[in-house]
């Protein structure tokens, strides 16, 4: 056994808004420049939908993942050494700028100088990639809101795999979002594709990034990675893909789209896994094993043999100790009602997802039933708005049974805290049907509904003695200084010490927050910021 340690995340759909704040402040702190105008690392899908970029899911199409072989091994879908040795030069499984879309601004100087006339001048929207004018077609965010519509539905590639039953109730219109970013997955398949060997995973965290100084821009990493979440610049030739925030992470900070997020559904924490198990798990013969096959590689970090094999390979206590606090550790491992997105690629992905059940408490409701009662929650699990088939062709690889499970726990917390609220006695039956107990269904809650920010996210800093591990691979990429319509950023800013560091004194649930205005970066001493010392005078 050889115990490694992976960040992990956790999202609610159940609080999801889709009100895109994640997304926008991802866009400005990480792709806000030349050559990405068209990259979210961060984006917020409607579901039933397309997606971005378009029908990423297909993969018979995109040629995503890893592929089991008939002697039980794993090879990327795309091919193997030879046949991506062969076509180096020439990848056609890339998305085009349409399956993304093409970046666009408006012409707003023209209201400013446009002469007078007897007709009101107008923004005309401007291609920010050739500086002509162009028309809007598609974007990251173009079916926001608009599941269930035939036009919408009939581009969802996991739709396409459910019946023709299912897909007649889901004209009967519903829908709920999904944000996505990389998966930092335990067995990544964009790392197996590039030729370069650019893309490497973090030994200390399981975080996936990609060394631009090594980096060739042969764009096989894009093909490789079913989710799509790598992306290339056109500007610098080069690969770039969500870095999990890990300058953040690395002073016990979480994500800024998790930072950020207005629903307080992202959790984020530490688990520890058997890396000698992975590639074994991730060729599980069955695909709607596979979610099975993952949670097994996970440890328990409250396991005396884990903890002492843990400091044996070097883990630090006070890491062992967060991963014994995790919330994600919960939420997969002990409450069992988070889920892989899509495990059928095989990627092993990081990033888990609790399922909706809103629509059925309001569907209930909607016919006079009472919408909170554990007998008519458990019963309609069955008949969802959102039919179980769909959730499992995203998290279980197919397999419903999973994903009724989750729902049926889902339900029995929701029936089971309203008894306490309205001021009955506790009903340990509800608890009981779901294979929990009253303590348990408790615990999830506070989790789920009320938990403080240092409860949702338990994120041990990094080690000074680490330090040579942790190093900030800055971008140094050449990048023009202005685009057609000075949208481009410029020369690359190197990442600010300062910026993460002053955020160890930021708002949390008990304390003030404080700022650095000085934007001192804690080298040497600027003038004026310390009063003079002796020596000095």
């Amino acid at each position: 056994m050889r115990i490694m340690a992976q960040m992990a995340m956790v999202m609610n759909l159940d609080k999801c808004i889709g009100c895109h704040t994640c997304s926008v402040t991802c866009k400005q702190a990480w792709t806000n420049r030349s050559g990405v105008e068209y990259v979210w690392f961060n984006n917020v899908e409607s579901r039933p939908g397309q997606g971005y970029p378009r029908t990423y899911q297909d993969q018979q199409r995109w040629q995503g993942g890893w592929v089991r072989t008939r002697r039980g091994r794993l090879k990327p879908r795309s091919g193997g050494r030879i046949k991506r040795l062969l076509s180096i030069f020439a990848n056609p499984k890339l998305p085009s700028i349409q399956d993304y879309y093409e970046p666009w601004t408006y012409d707003y100087e023209h209201l400013i100088t446009a002469p007078a006339s007897d007709d009101t001048p107008v923004a005309r929207p401007k291609s920010l990639l050739t500086g002509r004018d162009t028309k809007v077609t598609w974007s990251a965010n173009w079916d926001d809101s608009l599941a269930g519509g035939n036009q919408i539905a009939a581009g969802d590639p996991v739709l396409a795999q459910v019946s023709d039953r299912v897909r007649q109730e889901y004209e009967k219109a519903f829908l709920f979002f999904l944000p996505r970013i990389c998966e930092h997955c335990l067995n990544p398949s964009c790392a197996a594709s590039c030729p370069s060997g650019a893309i490497y995973k973090r030994a200390e965290d399981g975080i996936v990034l990609v060394d631009q100084d090594r980096c060739r821009g042969w764009r096989m990493c894009v093909t490789g990675c079913p989710y799509k979440k790598v992306y290339f610049n056109h500007r610098t030739g080069k690969a770039e893909k969500c870095t999990f925030c890990f300058p953040r992470i690395e002073i016990g900070q979480p994500t800024i789209c998790s930072e950020t997020c207005v629903g307080r559904l992202r959790y984020i924490g530490l688990m520890l896994y058997d890396a000698d198990a992975v590639a074994r798990a991730a060729a599980t013969e069955h695909e709607t094993d596979l979610y099975a096959a993952q949670r097994s590689v996970f440890l328990d970090p409250r396991d005396p043999a884990v903890v002492a094999q843990a400091q044996r390979a070097g883990i630090p206590d006070d890491w062992i100790d967060a991963a014994a606090r995790s919330p994600v550790w919960d939420l997969i491992m002990r409450y069992e009602v988070a889920l892989p997105l899509h495990p059928e690629y095989r990627t092993m992905p990081m990033v888990w997802y609790i399922p909706p059940l809103s629509p059925v408490v309001d569907v209930l409701r909607d016919t006079g039933h009472d919408g909170e009662d554990a007998t008519n929650l458990f019963g309609a699990v069955d008949a969802l708005r959102i039919p179980t088939d769909y959730l499992a062709g995203l998290f279980t690889a197919g397999d419903p049974a999973p994903v009724t499970a989750v729902l049926h726990r889902l339900a029995a917390m929701r029936a089971y805290q309203r008894r306490i609220n309205l001021g009955e006695p506790r009903d340990e039956s509800i608890a009981a049907a779901v294979g929990m107990t009253g303590a348990d269904i408790d615990d999830m809650y506070r989790l789920l509904a009320i938990a403080k920010y240092e409860e949702r996210y338990v994120i041990p800093a990094a080690h000074a003695e680490d330090a040579h591990h942790l190093e900030a691979l800055g971008t140094e990429c050449p990048v023009g200084t202005s685009g057609p319509f000075g949208e481009a950023s410029g020369g690359p800013a190197p990442i600010s010490v300062e910026t993460f560091h002053a955020q160890r004194s930021r708002q949390t649930a008990d304390t003030p927050a404080r700022v650095n205005l000085l934007n001192w970066d804690g080298k040497g001493r600027p003038e004026g910021l310390f009063p003079p010392r002796e020596d000095d005078r």
